[in-house]
């Protein structure tokens, strides 16, 4: 930060801090010096309004600038934000971590040649700052430029060693390669600099069992069990690697914990993967009603951040999204296409709004559940007569498997056709149609699923198997 110089005043704000607003006068720099505080403390709105009022007092204030446009695209006024950090690059274009920070907007924008200008500018300026060749390494994997990603990493770990960060974004690199060892190295320096860097201890536990040292994951998260016992991320990632004690479905802490933290770069780290499930449900529910109209009441069952919500919220008539993950919702609503969204356990949901729905969409959820009798029957009461279920899962790799389902080493469940189709039928559904396709890539390789379609029947009919 370059403090503003003193001299002019302010009035201090602390409310959303305290029950009560209280003000006293401070100097610009003190204030600036609190909002800051403010900020990293999480109190928003308090931080704002001093950044605004500083601004009020010198809007030149290049400072002031800058970390209003942090705030606010953390708020998801991105198009503001990136307007301030811009104002203040002008005002004070060599403080390399402004440059480094408006990259990182830009990146998280998706807007990646954006973002390389902005890192290229903040390496010009501080060419040893590891911080800031991590984050160029991160850009370069999602481009997919993994040998210049390669060498921001390695180029960062040369300057600071220590940096836990670098590591895990490495090991994550090498993951996406197909080079477990090389992963599992730097996963276990990671873990090493820092025991609560908990995504490199997950991912550590994954390169063991990718390796095949199956005995080596489950210690990872057996170790990491004893030191946190409440927590849901070992537990669930325990019972992948050794089989036991495996849960009917995901528990509601571990997917909340897990999204929760997932939102900021959910979206990028998907279409990174060309991920293809929403577009798939879009195209299913286009073959079952045809032109879009608005006619239709639509739930998005675990709509994430939305991402089916654009391409099928030209049919609803309402549109109501429901998720676990308060931050995904956040992030959902941004995109201003549902009328509802609803923090809710989805099998409940379901449950509590009997024939309120035509038609319920669920793109890569129901991969959290491992049992699906629950859920199928639930929704069957939320739908209508002759409304409409559209659902992806991952497949079990060897088809023919007799296991129903499995929980695998990334946390998700695969899926058996048979045992699907038997459920669904089971809780009422009729004309079950399931097509065999890949949802997306993961370490370069697909990833093959079900899409399922199934509808209720009309009141007062019977179900009559083929």
């Amino acid at each position: 930060m370059r403090p503003t110089p003193g001299g002019n005043t302010i009035d201090e704000v602390t409310d959303g801090v305290a029950q009560s607003t209280q003000f006293r006068h401070v100097d610009a720099r003190e204030a600036l010096v609190m909002a800051v505080q403010l900020h990293q403390q999480g109190y928003l709105d308090a931080a704002q309004e001093l950044y605004r009022r500083l601004l009020e007092l010198d809007s030149r204030n290049a400072n002031a600038l800058h970390y209003l446009g942090v705030l606010l695209h953390a708020r998801g006024q991105s198009d503001e934000a990136i307007d301030c950090m811009r104002q203040s690059i002008v005002l004070d274009p060599e403080v390399p971590d402004w440059h480094a920070n408006l990259g990182n907007v830009m990146l998280n924008l998706r807007r990646l040649e954006d973002a390389a200008d902005a890192y290229a500018v903040a390496v010009g300026l501080a060419p040893d700052n590891a911080a800031i060749l991590n984050n160029l390494g991160a850009l370069r994997r999602v481009q997919q430029r993994f040998p210049e990603a390669e060498a921001a990493f390695l180029k960062g770990l040369q300057l600071d060693p220590a940096r836990a960060d670098v590591h895990a974004n490495l090991g994550n690199l090498y993951g996406d390669m197909g080079l477990f060892k090389q992963a599992f190295k730097h996963y276990c320096e990671a873990v090493i600099l820092d025991p609560k860097l908990y995504p490199a201890r997950t991912m550590l536990g994954i390169a063991y069992y990718s390796l095949g040292r199956f005995d080596e994951a489950a210690k990872v998260y057996r170790d990491w069990t004893v030191e946190e016992p409440d927590n849901p991320l070992p537990r669930h990632y325990l019972a992948a690697c050794t089989g036991e004690a495996v849960p009917d479905r995901a528990e509601d802490d571990y997917v909340e914990a897990t999204f929760d933290a997932f939102a900021e770069s959910f979206d990028g780290k998907l279409e990174q993967l060309s991920y293809r499930a929403p577009q798939l449900v879009a195209d299913a529910v286009a073959r079952i009603h045809g032109k879009p109209g608005k006619r239709i009441d639509i739930l998005d069952a675990g709509c994430g951040t939305g991402l089916c919500g654009p391409l099928v919220a030209p049919y609803a008539r309402r549109f109501v999204g429901v998720d676990l993950s308060s931050r995904m919702l956040d992030k959902a609503g941004l995109r201003g296409v549902y009328d509802e969204l609803q923090k809710a356990e989805l099998t409940a949901y379901l449950e509590d709004v009997t024939g309120d729905y035509d038609l319920v969409i669920s793109a890569d959820t129901l991969c959290y559940f491992g049992k699906l009798e629950a859920v199928s029957k639930a929704a069957h009461n939320a739908l209508r007569a002759q409304g409409w279920l559209v659902f992806t899962l991952e497949s079990i790799v060897d088809g023919e498997s007799a296991e129903d389902f499995r929980l695998n080493p990334h946390g998700r469940y695969s899926h058996n056709r048979d045992y699907v189709e038997a459920v669904l039928r089971a809780a009422g559904f009729a004309r079950v149609e399931a097509d065999y396709l890949e949802l997306r890539t993961e370490v370069g390789l697909p990833v093959q699923g079900w899409l399922f379609s199934a509808q209720r029947l009309q009141s007062g009919s019977v179900l009559v198997d083929a």
